[in-house]
């Protein structure tokens, strides 16, 4: 029996289907929240880390009032060199690909390049074939994700990317056998939304104008359920997969 050991940054942002996932398993699972001032810790070997999103960034690595979030880069590293089982969501992601060698930086589109924001449901499009590609086993083509970011990943050497959308390209990537980053969010379940809708309606209005918040209500009303479920499927080829790998050799 594994166990999911959680980084949370932001009360709002929980494990959700991870978390499903999991107690249909009989996992465990731990939360630990550095936002709060809770000491992180190494996953033991039985572990899987999963790393969650939040409002901050890797830009922000320098500010006293984050200093976790060197700790939990740092924290990374040592994971990633152990090749120990970790996902990374949105700012987990991030985080994974700056720990890796990769860097962060804003998302923008078009020429002159003009900041933008990706917030709500969009298709992210697969580059493998889902029946080749045991990650995507039962789902389709592309398929609709939830994004919530300013900040576009760019991989570092060796990182194998496997899902884009048309405004960020790197959207999930695998790092070895044991390492993934998702920007999108396969973990947000449709109750929990409506909080991130009330709390973080600045964010998204700034995004889509003033009548995103209700735009994203619509789309998950025509979409969320078939998002819900294929992300469930996602989460749980994810896990299967970190479960099943062991690591090939020690990293120099």
């Amino acid at each position: 029996m594994a166990r999911l050991l959680v980084i949370q940054h932001l009360e709002r942002e929980g494990p959700g289907q991870f978390a499903a996932a999991a107690a249909a398993r009989g996992w465990q699972l731990e939360v630990l929240r550095p936002d709060l001032a809770q000491p992180l810790r190494d996953p033991l070997d039985d572990e899987i880390l999963l790393v969650l999103g939040g409002p901050m960034g890797v830009a922000q690595l320098g500010d006293p009032a984050l200093a976790w979030l060197a700790e939990e880069v740092a924290l990374l590293k040592r994971v990633l060199a152990r090749q120990q089982p970790v996902i990374g969501i949105c700012l987990g992601a991030q985080l994974l690909a700056h720990a890796a060698g990769g860097t962060v930086e804003p998302l923008t589109c078009g020429v002159p390049a003009l900041q933008v924001r990706e917030v709500g449901w969009g298709a992210v499009s697969f580059l493998g074939d889902p029946s080749q590609e045991p990650l995507l086993r039962g789902l389709e083509a592309s398929e609709l994700m939830l994004h919530w970011h300013g900040d576009r990943v760019r991989l570092p050497a060796g990182a194998e990317l496997l899902g884009s959308t048309l405004l960020c390209p790197e959207q999930i990537f695998r790092l070895g056998a044991r390492a993934y980053g998702l920007q999108c969010h396969g973990e947000v379940l449709e109750r929990d939304l409506q909080r991130w809708l009330e709390e973080d309606a600045a964010y998204v209005a700034a995004a889509l104008g003033p009548g995103g918040v209700e735009r994203i209500h619509a789309d998950t009303r025509r979409w969320g359920a078939r998002a819900e479920r294929q992300g469930r499927r996602l989460i749980d080829n994810l896990l299967d997969l970190l479960v099943q790998t062991t690591p090939a050799s020690p990293l120099s």
